[in-house]
């Protein structure tokens, strides 16, 4: 269960207070995937980040009875003056599972190679994107994040990542930001459409589709 408890966040723009979320009360059950739609600018990275606990919101708050990860796929998830292996021996730490065991899962998932001992401010976008779904996916959460990406690298890697992806949505549920729309048919069965700093849930994904395509025209 997530809760949204009078979620308000707020940006200055211009000299401008910008509100893009705008007072949120919604209760998000246990057991369901769930699209994030929403036009470009409404507010959905900055959602993400604040379930995740990684931004604070003006006022309000996030409630859950489970554990949250990261945003899979923004970029900040790991330190760039630091190696892959020292960002998932910290990564271990933060969430308090086996240093040993991530770095075993995360080098052989990743197949970075010689890199994983190098700073990731070496690593191209891709190799990023491959380091961070398999620290995301190295541990157990309750709810993914899932920003724009389940997986980078050729289309071996990518087929290796949406197996595992899968593998874990069997025991857990995901809230998906992804504007292939085919994509999220696969893994989602209901939605939110965040507008205008109002979220909305819609039980059936295809509704949710709708408005949200009608808001975009």
């Amino acid at each position: 269960m997530i809760r949204f408890d009078h979620l308000t966040k707020s940006f200055r723009v211009n000299g401008q207070r910008t509100v893009v979320i705008d007072n949120l009360n919604l209760t998000v059950e246990t057991g369901k995937s769930l699209a994030l739609l929403g036009r470009n600018g409404a507010g959905k990275s900055t959602l993400m980040q604040i379930i995740a606990g990684n931004m604070r919101p003006d006022t309000g708050a996030v409630v859950s009875d489970g554990t949250i990860s990261w945003p899979v796929g923004l970029a900040g998830a790991v330190h760039p003056q630091l190696t892959g292996a020292q960002n998932t021996r910290f990564i271990a730490r933060v969430y308090g599972v086996d240093s040993e065991e991530l770095i075993d899962f995360v080098q052989d998932f990743a197949d970075l190679g010689s890199h994983f001992s190098m700073p990731v401010r070496t690593y191209s976008a891709g190799m990023r994107s491959r380091l961070n779904f398999g620290l995301s996916m190295g541990i157990r959460f309750d709810t993914y994040l899932i920003d724009e990406v389940t997986g980078a690298g050729d289309s071996a890697f990518r087929a290796k990542s949406v197996a595992l992806f899968r593998e874990r949505m069997t025991g857990s549920d995901a809230i998906m930001v992804n504007h292939n729309l085919a994509e999220l048919k696969d893994y989602c069965s209901a939605a939110l459409v965040l507008e205008h700093g109002k979220l909305t849930y819609f039980e059936d994904l295809d509704e949710a589709i709708a408005v949200h395509s009608a808001n975009m025209s």
